[in-house]
């Protein structure tokens, strides 16, 4: 199948996927979307709410979906991380075996995952990045394809531990929901408080999903999209003469090299679902703000005026 087939199929099965989804989620198609747009890429998002906002049924739903291999690891306080790697123990002949973690599925839950302390958060490094594990010196690769998709509470909530820079930057998009709208809650209330459960059909499979990752890697990018996501992401760091002064007023720190990378990942990705065979300047807009969010560390005149991570972005272009 030339590219241009295979993007042209894309986008019937996207659109297809999107209307499974909807059978069980009612409403955040934009979620949905950016959440599908890390999956096409190979990235993992990060979902950001309040408790109740459906998260953990969205991933659910989208792993089922994409025909995957799902496990849920709730992050309490007192979680270890031999809890979510795994661990060699003794068999009945004194040899070391080692017995897989939660880790080892396609798409990992981190459920809550700012509810536990750094170093368990830290276990899941490696497996973000390498897509493997480090245990007893021995390292174990994952099955591709290989997704985490964490949840997050607000940090502003009691018994809550901030996410370090570094574990956030590894997480392609930070996505925000939102409470639902009036129309959107009746609807939840309805498909909620009745015995009608809705059947997921799979729509993919690792070895689909691994194509159209391959297949996004091919889409061509012409030069000028390329260095306007590379001057974007430039104009957030304020110690750069290309910052804007906003940012330089009210930004600490900015994004790195990798949201570069991020930025024109997601462009094509969200090109290539719009039927698109190779991204433009909007494409690298429409994947901006939850790309940049996490990136962007904010000073504290920003947090005193009020200023978020929103209007920042929004000053660069």
């Amino acid at each position: 199948m030339s590219d241009v087939a295979a993007v042209n199929q894309l986008v019937e099965n996207h659109s297809a996927l999107k209307r499974e989804i909807a059978k069980v989620i009612v409403g955040q198609e934009a979620v949905i979307e950016q959440i599908l747009l890390s999956i096409y890429t190979g990235g993992h998002s990060l979902l950001i709410g309040v408790p109740g906002l459906a998260k953990t049924l969205m991933v659910n739903t989208i792993a089922q979906a994409l025909g995957l291999d799902f496990k849920r690891i709730q992050f309490t306080p007192d979680l270890m991380p031999s809890d979510i790697l795994g661990s060699e123990v003794l068999d009945q002949n004194r040899n070391f075996k080692f017995l897989k973690g939660p880790i080892f599925s396609n798409i990992i839950l981190a459920d809550e995952i700012n509810r536990t302390p750094p170093k368990t958060q830290a276990a899941l490094l490696e497996a973000m990045q390498e897509r493997a594990v480090t245990i007893a010196g021995h390292q174990h690769k994952l099955e591709l394809p290989y997704f985490v998709l964490a949840t997050q509470n607000p940090i502003e909530q009691e018994g809550t531990y901030p996410l370090p820079e570094a574990q956030l930057d590894r997480f392609m998009f930070a996505i925000e929901l939102k409470y639902p709208s009036i129309a959107e809650e009746v609807q939840v209330v309805k498909n909620t408080t009745t015995t009608v459960q809705e059947t997921i059909k799979p729509l993919f499979n690792a070895k689909g999903i691994l194509e159209v990752q391959d297949l996004v890697r091919r889409i061509p990018v012409p030069d000028n999209v390329v260095e306007y996501a590379v001057k974007l992401v430039n104009s957030t760091r304020p110690n750069l003469d290309t910052a804007t002064d906003f940012v330089k007023q009210y930004v600490d720190w900015g994004a790195g090299p990798r949201a570069s990378q991020n930025l024109i990942l997601g462009a094509k990705a969200n090109a290539a679902v719009r039927g698109k065979y190779s991204p433009d300047i909007e494409d690298v807009k429409a994947v901006a703000y939850g790309i940049l969010r996490h990136r962007i560390i904010k000073n504290y005149k920003a947090e005193a005026e009020g200023i978020s991570e929103e209007d920042i972005i929004s000053q660069l272009w």
